[in-house]
């Protein structure tokens, strides 16, 4: 099984220099995205997974101090490395207090943005394995806790709705186990649903969408003519 790259969101107006860094981080082995103002890293943040974030703090449309203000309100844990010319301590004081893991001044040695950003990810995996409860459900590298309602594929967080997530609690504590569409409708809806069975295909699909799409290979697998089943391997 391939393993999964380390995803980096670049957030720079500067094209040279968001060119430069994308040249840099593909060539040390990391996946990297693009955006060129404020708005746009924003929206790639929200629509894709990514282990840590380059953000630029002067970008057009949206400031780089107003994106990570947004990220925080919604994640608290995905690395964010704040990049500027600007060398005040207001600067970074602010950048800081609202949650960014490190901040560097431009112009930066290559080689220490490539320290930072090791030491960023090193502390968040560090963080990730101490405050990993026992009692997870575990498939492959699927994890998922009733308690606090978390799930993770990786290192990456997976924002499921409460119908959603109950719909992944439910396959996953019957790994393995093939489900036709009548024991996912009993199991997760109740007994009392009267509604369409149709809607266990389209939750099934919400969630691939988001447990399955992005990653190397499927854990949620269609067994034609019964139903559905969870399992690392086929």
């Amino acid at each position: 099984m391939e393993q999964l790259k380390t995803k980096i969101l670049i957030v720079e107006d500067e094209e040279k220099i968001a060119r430069l860094l994308e040249i840099e981080l593909t060539y040390e082995g990391y996946e990297t995205g693009k955006a060129l103002d404020g708005l746009e890293g924003l929206d790639m943040i929200r629509e894709q997974s990514w282990d840590l974030v380059l953000l630029d703090v002067m970008l057009p449309s949206l400031s780089g101090i107003e994106v990570l203000r947004r990220i925080r309100a919604h994640d608290q844990k995905m690395p964010v490395i704040l990049l500027t010319a600007k060398d005040s301590v207001e600067d970074k004081v602010s950048g800081l207090d609202l949650g960014a893991n490190d901040y560097l001044t431009k112009p930066f040695q290559i080689e220490e943005l490539f320290a930072r950003i090791r030491a960023a990810l090193r502390l968040t995996k560090q963080q990730n394995d101490v405050t990993m409860p026992e009692d997870w459900l575990k498939v492959g590298n699927l994890k998922l806790s009733e308690a606090t309602r978390e799930v993770y594929r990786g290192d990456d967080t997976i924002d499921l709705t409460p119908r959603e997530f109950d719909l992944l609690t439910y396959l996953m504590k019957n790994e393995k186990i093939v489900l036709n569409r009548e024991q996912l409708l009993n199991g997760v809806w109740g007994y009392d649903y009267y509604g369409d069975t149709n809607i266990v295909d389209v939750y099934i699909r919400y969630l691939r969408n988001k447990v399955d799409k992005p990653y190397d290979h499927a854990l949620i697998h269609t067994v034609r003519g019964v139903g559905y089943v969870l399992k690392d391997k086929i």
